[in-house]
């Protein structure tokens, strides 16, 4: 964010808005007009992360902020919160969102040919020593020219392979965004007139930041582009990848993304419409004529589906499950044990919704299937005659190397397992999933947007540069 004023109550306010996307620590960084750095990060969510003498502390009319799912080093590591500093040149910091896919090429060239030192085995560090030795080789005078980052940027995409949304401070000079050539990790840009007639500039995952702070929408950040906004709030952008696409990923539609969002111009609410419209016509074709008395949704992702799914098979829509608001999300929890606990502090049945009837539940996708056999065996436990359980997304049958947190094949319920098999895993009468080809019809309808990274689905990985060995390396590397 580049204001006019102190901005660190407004980066706090905006990782408040996206801690969906988060809960393993967050981090926010200011500049002061002079230069000097304040950053602050810790481990957990953003309310209880920040004490008053952090924000006190974190001074400067120009900053950033993130919160952290881990998907690439260790989620118990509070090194690796970002944002993350590099000295030179001039100083930067940098956050980003994505995951790298050739960190091992990356930390070899970085170490014997760029003697770079990295302190943690975070994709970030990576990103942010890459950026810095390519903004170095860019500058030619005393003072560091717009064109020269762009430079920097275009070295970096041609360097690094994989997903990354990014924001970075450069001492002295301003804010910095670019995001990959593939655009599959979201980045939009917004602006508002300041008191004075100037303009403030802020760049966020999510749109809703920039609803919630009563800026315009600008746009997305192109695939492949950078934006830099200099202290005087003038904006700067080039293109600066050889041949970008945007093909931005689909789990941020079924799952991810706050439904009042919109992304790539795609509103995440009518996506989630048009996939339980979808949903209706498959879970009509493979489940007998009566076997559903109510359809419920498990909340809260999967209830605008859910409800389409009620209205296109005209039965009633209940809401049977109950959710405690207090507890973060499971898919983001590290740890299968944690996870699996952790659903019944989240949800409770209503007996009284379950008890004689044949229930059809709708969830947003189905991961590692964890949660969905407790939700299923919960439904049993409140009287429910019978369970169908249907998938808004199509089966997950393959890793997510684009910052989703699914790295092996092994944990997934749907990985070399046909669709009865996963409904006998899972404990379910009938099992009903999203077609792919639906999916993708879903988000896309109605928009500029003309492909999808959906490689969790159908294993085609967009980079184009995912082989087997590295999958087979981040699954005997990574646990979830």
């Amino acid at each position: 964010m580049v204001g006019r004023g102190p901005v660190n109550q407004e980066i706090y306010d905006s990782l408040a808005l996206l801690q969906h996307r988060g809960q393993d620590s967050t981090g926010i960084a200011t500049a002061e007009a002079n230069g000097v750095f304040h950053i602050s990060k810790a481990k957990g969510q953003v309310r209880e992360a920040f004490r008053t003498r952090d924000m006190r502390s974190l001074i400067g009319e120009i900053g950033l902020g993130h919160v952290r799912y881990a998907t690439q080093g260790t989620a118990s590591n509070e090194e690796e919160a970002q944002p993350f500093y590099v000295n030179a040149p001039y100083g930067i910091v940098l956050v980003h969102n994505g995951n790298l896919t050739n960190t091992r090429e990356l930390t070899q060239e970085l170490f014997h040919k760029d003697r770079r030192h990295l302190n943690t085995s975070s994709d970030t560090e990576l990103l942010v020593n890459v950026l810095a030795n390519e903004l170095q080789a860019s500058i030619s005078g005393v003072e560091l020219a717009p064109d020269e980052i762009f430079q920097a940027v275009q070295r970096v995409h041609e360097r690094v392979e994989g997903s990354y949304a990014a924001i970075a401070l450069i001492a002295g000079y301003g804010l910095l965004a670019f995001r990959d050539p593939f655009g599959i990790r979201p980045l939009i840009l917004g602006t508002r007139k300041a008191a004075d007639g100037s303009y403030e500039w802020v760049v966020a995952s999510e749109s809703l930041v920039l609803e919630n702070g009563e800026f315009e929408v600008v746009r997305d950040v192109m695939p492949g582009e950078a934006v830099f906004i200099d202290l005087d709030g003038h904006l700067h952008t080039k293109q600066c990848a050889a041949d970008p696409k945007l093909i931005p990923c689909s789990f941020e539609y079924v799952y991810l993304a706050r439904p009042d969002s919109v992304m790539n111009g795609i509103s995440v609410y009518e996506a989630r419409l048009r996939m339980g419209e979808r949903l209706a016509d498959t879970i009509a074709k493979y489940t007998p004529q009566g076997a559903i008395d109510v359809v419920m949704p498990i909340p809260d992702s999967s209830r605008p589906a859910a409800m389409q799914v009620a209205r296109k098979l005209g039965i009633e829509y209940r809401e049977g499950f109950y959710k405690n608001r207090y507890v973060g999300r499971t898919f983001i929890m590290p740890g299968q044990a944690v996870r699996k606990k952790s659903v019944r502090q989240k949800l409770n049945a209503m007996s009284s919704e379950f008890k004689g009837k044949n229930v059809l539940l709708i969830d947003d996708s189905i991961v590692r299937g964890t949660t969905s056999k407790q939700i299923i065996q919960m439904a049993r436990d409140a009287g429910a005659k019978s369970v169908t359980f249907a998938s808004a997304a199509p089966p997950v049958r393959y890793p997510h190397v684009y910052g989703i947190n699914m790295p092996s094949r092994h944990e997934l319920v749907a990985h070399g397992r046909t669709i009865p098999e996963i409904a006998e895993e899972l404990g379910a009468d009938y099992m009903v999933y999203q077609e792919v080809d639906d999916l993708k019809a879903a988000i896309l309808e109605g928009s500029d947007v003309d492909d999808l990274d959906m490689s969790c689905f159908d294993g085609r990985y967009v980079t184009g540069t995912v082989t087997d060995e590295y999958l087979a390396w981040v699954e005997g590397s990574q646990e979830s």
